[in-house]
């Protein structure tokens, strides 16, 4: 091997270590957010829904308005307002599949941040070690001391994972072609740039650092050309490659599935306001009714007694209700008029109080139902006398 050939050998090296000490590439995009979008957008609708609940204390069909009703509807600790609280026990139900709720010496609702939970066979439930932000309880907690609310044997968080990990990868590899369709390629060729190769780096990184700060930050970017550097643009005129309609409608696939999970109409999340009903009907009933049922239940199990429940005494949660009632008025006076129910049952029905009037509690007919068989008897026999 020559003298040359050494020489070679040195200026490739040199332009190798060049190549792979400048900071010529960018940090991959984050796709995290596919994530939290679906999640807050699913799981923040049914949050929102259901804190916009009424929690009632019923006794003899009358709402008893006592110091858990004010806890429940308005205040349930001194931090938090009631519709807050609500959403981010849904939320925390949801996601991680349970929810503990826990009442302080002062009567205050908590809701715990993390517990272990101890499940016996035929003894109540322990759970210890309960946070709630900074502050770890010392004493452990039985079941019946504590609001303890279960969603469905699967964590949500892991089938969003694991969808995550096909939809995600799929999205971001999308994003970075999208990107890549009309990136600007440039080139800076140094043969005439002289100097130690510490010297050379220097220059030539901080050369690149001005181009790519004018390039980015400015609508015209002049590049003044400097010695012993030349600058070369390279550019596709027909960039392929996936449109944004594309990155969109994976976007969309993933939500659909999230939101099947939870029965979620995907309508709903799409904005479409036309013919709503419908899929409101499902999302309140397959939807939002279950997990209030999982909530009740528990309420009911752990601040009603079990003597005063079978006397009638229990928490009942009322939901939004999506009609209006003036929408409701004709199919109010039909039920009224063919006697099925009175004022009073169909007041408590639509959510509001029963009057304290006897007269509401009356059965009322207004339309002349009568049965078929007697209908018949007096006509066959009208028509013999007219014989």
């Amino acid at each position: 091997m020559g003298f040359l050939d050494l020489l070679s050998i040195f200026k490739r090296n040199e332009e190798v270590d060049v190549m792979l000490d400048l900071d010529l590439f960018e940090e991959k995009s984050n796709k995290a957010h596919l994530k939290r979008v679906a999640i807050e957008t699913c799981i923040g609708l049914i949050s929102r829904t259901i804190s916009q609940s009424e929690f009632r204390v019923r006794k003899d069909k009358k709402t008893i308005k006592d110091e858990m009703y004010y806890k429940l509807n308005l205040r349930p600790n001194k931090n938090m307002s009631a519709s807050y609280f609500w959403q981010k026990v849904v939320r925390k139900l949801i996601y991680d599949n349970d929810c503990l709720i826990i009442q302080s010496d002062t009567g205050d609702l908590l809701i715990a941040d993390s517990f272990i939970k101890n499940e016996y066979a035929v003894m109540e439930d322990i759970f210890k070690n309960v946070i709630v932000k900074d502050y770890e309880f010392k004493r452990n907690f039985l079941m019946s001391e504590v609001i303890y609310i279960q969603y469905s044997n699967e964590k949500l968080s892991k089938l969003i994972d694991e969808l995550f990990y096909d939809y995600g990868d799929l999205f971001g590899r999308l994003l970075e072609f999208q990107k890549r369709k009309n990136q600007i390629r440039a080139t800076i060729d140094t043969a005439g740039v002289t100097g130690t190769n510490e010297q050379v780096l220097k220059k030539v990184q901080n050369f690149i650092n001005r181009v790519y700060g004018a390039v980015r930050d400015k609508t015209v970017a002049l590049i003044p050309q400097q010695k012993g550097y030349i600058y070369k643009e390279h550019q596709k005129d027909n960039a392929v490659g996936p449109s944004v309609e594309e990155i969109n409608k994976v976007t969309d696939g993933f939500m659909a599935q999230v939101a099947a999970a939870l029965g979620i109409p995907i309508v709903m999340l799409k904005g479409d306001m036309a013919d709503l009903e419908k899929p409101t009907r499902n999302y309140m009933v397959f939807c939002v009714k279950p997990l209030v049922k999982k909530i009740s239940d528990a309420l009911n199990y752990s601040l009603v007694d079990r003597k005063d429940f079978l006397n009638g005494r229990h928490m009942e949660i009322r939901t939004p209700t999506y009609s209006n009632i003036f929408d409701l008025a004709k199919s109010i006076d039909k039920l009224i008029a063919s006697g099925g129910w009175n004022r009073n049952e169909l007041r408590d029905k639509v959510g509001d109080e029963m009057v304290d009037d006897p007269k509401m509690d009356e059965y009322v007919m207004t339309k002349n139902y009568e049965s078929i068989d007697k209908t018949g008897t007096e006509d066959k026999g009208g028509d013999e006398e007219d014989e």
